[in-house]
């Protein structure tokens, strides 16, 4: 491989850049203190007035468990993403003319891997572009990454916010987002986020969403809309183990989300409409 063919990798960045570098840095300082209390260079324990705690193993533990963590995001931003996410996009059945929204697209990796399943479909990604999200997190990035991987004519961008999303109801075939919507911290706002998708989602339309919490929030979220087809399609033993390891913060999830098909919905006001005029 030549330089420059190199240089046309698509390259998608480093997922929460910051959030690494203070696991990377948070675990070695846990290791250190661990050694240096171990070879007695200082207290392996902390006194509190009359009472004498021994840290033992715990800052061992915990420097290896964020360490781990920071060094497992690390890899997954630059190997492990590629071959999550075309394990993510098979679980919609694809035809190749879906129009297919990407929310909180960053660099374009969700986006850029459904239009490469498209044949005269269209891939939309929507974001607000914050690099603490994602190093290098601007339009243009998506968009030189769909050149490099060959679909520039089957990829748009937008700047706009997945709380109020400038779609008119029932734009989309597919919606997808992956580790995205738990950027936004306060639980009503998610729901918003949550409540647009299942808005610009087609009768008969499929999510797939991937995020590392709130996974009860959004199946009640969409469950209000009418999605109440909903699949978890990710190892709830798996979230678990993540969630003891960090201490709640991380509980990877995958949820496939139908949203309820036109007809299906009508016949279900007919039925209450003709129980509610049945003679008693």
């Amino acid at each position: 491989m030549t330089a420059a063919q190199r240089d046309e990798k698509p390259d998608y960045g480093l997922d929460a850049p910051s959030v690494v570098r203070n696991l990377c840095l948070a675990g070695g300082a846990g290791i250190l203190i661990w050694a240096l209390g171990a070879a007695g260079a200082i207290p392996n324990g902390l006194t509190l007035g009359p009472v004498r705690i021994e840290l033992g193993l715990a800052p061992l533990c915990a420097g290896v468990s964020m360490l781990g963590v920071g060094l497992w995001m690390l890899w997954s931003s630059k190997v492990g993403k590629f071959r999550h996410r075309e394990k993510l996009l098979d679980h919609h059945a694809w035809r190749g003319d879906e129009q297919v929204l990407d929310v909180g697209c960053g660099r374009g990796l969700m986006l850029v891997g459904s239009a490469r399943r498209l044949t005269t479909g269209m891939a939309t990604g929507i974001d607000i572009w914050q690099a603490e999200d994602l190093s290098g997190n601007v339009p243009g990035a998506a968009l030189e990454n769909a050149r490099r991987e060959g679909v520039a004519d089957r990829v748009a961008v937008r700047t706009a916010d997945m709380r109020a999303m400038p779609f008119p109801d029932g734009t989309f075939d597919v919606v997808v987002s992956r580790v995205a919507i738990h950027n936004i911290y306060e639980a009503s706002e998610r729901v918003k986020a949550i409540h647009e998708i299942a808005r610009v989602l087609k009768p008969g339309g499929e999510a797939i969403i991937e995020d590392i919490r709130h996974d009860g929030q959004y199946v009640d979220a969409f469950r209000e809309r009418g999605c109440g087809e909903i699949s978890r399609l990710s190892s709830r033993l798996v979230s678990g183990l993540w969630g003891v390891v960090t201490v709640g913060s991380f509980r990877p999830m995958v949820l496939r989300v139908r949203k309820r098909a036109a007809e299906a919905g009508q016949r279900c006001k007919d039925a209450a409409h003709a129980s509610w005029e049945r003679p008693a």
